[in-house]
């Protein structure tokens, strides 16, 4: 079996890409590169140069492959059309470079960003997506694309994670490192809002599942962990790892979108767009759970990693590695 990968130099796709080089009834694994290797530099993989718009490239690439998973896409960008550009049209051109070589199999990833938020109660996959920021707008219009144009003979799994966490992950590791310092930044009372949230491995197992899967048609499935989450928790679980104490800083929800948005206006005298931006604090102080219980009962997906034993995992990770 020959399998394409995108974005799998990122955080969930480099692990993705480990699990596949190291399955044995998988020939080949190419990766779309854009520019360094990063994670996946001395692997055994075959390396193609170009991007989701490179479709001279990716006819060539696809040629002999059996299965597409496709997990780049871009998390900030300053405008509504610069993240449909990347996460809508990108994933268009794939689908019809597949669909024109005869590649039955995709397994795409989305997010919970393109639900939107719960309330009271985790969602489910019947719920009418209803996204509060630009990047969960880009992927449930990326959603709705693919469910428009994917090919009747095609079997398309979209899997939609909430927050996921594990090592190589480098923006909720930002908020370890702070409680490794001694501050734990806590929006709202610390229980609510409360948030679904998954370790990387199990995300891979959910992908794996989904890759699994041959029923034609448009499939989709929430893949979380079995604990519904919240930040005292998580802030009990790496403070007994760390064995170091920290103040907990509670921040009004109102003081979240005034500190991002200064934050943002800083950021753009400098001509970046920072991960802590107005959009993303519209987020922050919502609640954002997810029931994966069609996951489990169609893909037979089973979290195996709890909270905590996954929290412990990615800390030491870090410790090992310098980063803490």
């Amino acid at each position: 079996m020959n399998v394409f990968v995108t974005g799998g130099t990122g955080f969930i796709g480099s692990h993705l890409a480990d699990s596949l080089i190291e399955n044995s009834s998988v020939k080949n694994v190419k990766c779309l590169v854009r520019s360094s290797d990063k994670w996946l530099e001395g692997k055994d993989f075959e390396r193609v140069k170009g991007d989701l718009h490179s479709i001279k490239t990716l006819e060539k690439a696809l040629k002999d492959v059996d299965i597409i998973y496709h997990l780049a896409g871009v998390v900030k960008a300053p405008s509504q059309k610069e993240f449909d550009y990347a996460n809508v049209d990108a994933t268009e051109n794939l689908l019809g470079i597949a669909e024109k070589l005869g590649i039955r199999k995709l397994v795409i990833t989305s997010s919970l960003a393109a639900a939107g938020p719960s309330n009271g109660s985790p969602i489910t996959e019947n719920v009418p997506m209803k996204p509060v920021s630009r990047y969960g707008e880009s992927k449930k219009r990326m959603e709705e694309m693919i469910h428009n144009v994917a090919g009747d003979n095609m079997s398309i799994t979209i899997i939609r994670p909430p927050a996921v966490y594990g090592p190589r992950e480098d923006q909720i590791y930002t908020l370890f490192k702070m409680m490794k310092y001694g501050i734990a930044p806590i929006v709202g009372d610390g229980y609510h809002p409360e948030l679904s949230i998954v370790y990387v491995k199990d995300v891979i197992q959910g992908i794996l599942k989904a890759g699994e899967q041959t029923e034609t048609g448009v499939h989709t499935y929430f893949i979380s962990g079995d604990e519904i989450a919240n930040w005292n928790r998580i802030r009990d679980i790496v403070t007994n790892v760390l064995g170091r104490k920290n103040i907990a800083v509670k921040i009004r929800p109102g003081w979240v979108k005034k500190i991002a948005g200064a934050v943002e206006t800083t950021a753009s005298f400098f001509g970046t767009y920072p991960v802590i931006n107005r959009e993303k604090a519209n987020e922050m102080i919502l609640e954002w759970t997810c029931s994966h219980e069609k996951a489990k009962n169609e893909l037979h997906y089973r979290p195996e990693y709890s909270l905590e034993e996954g929290i412990s995992r990615t800390l030491r990770w870090y410790k090992k590695h310098g980063w803490l």
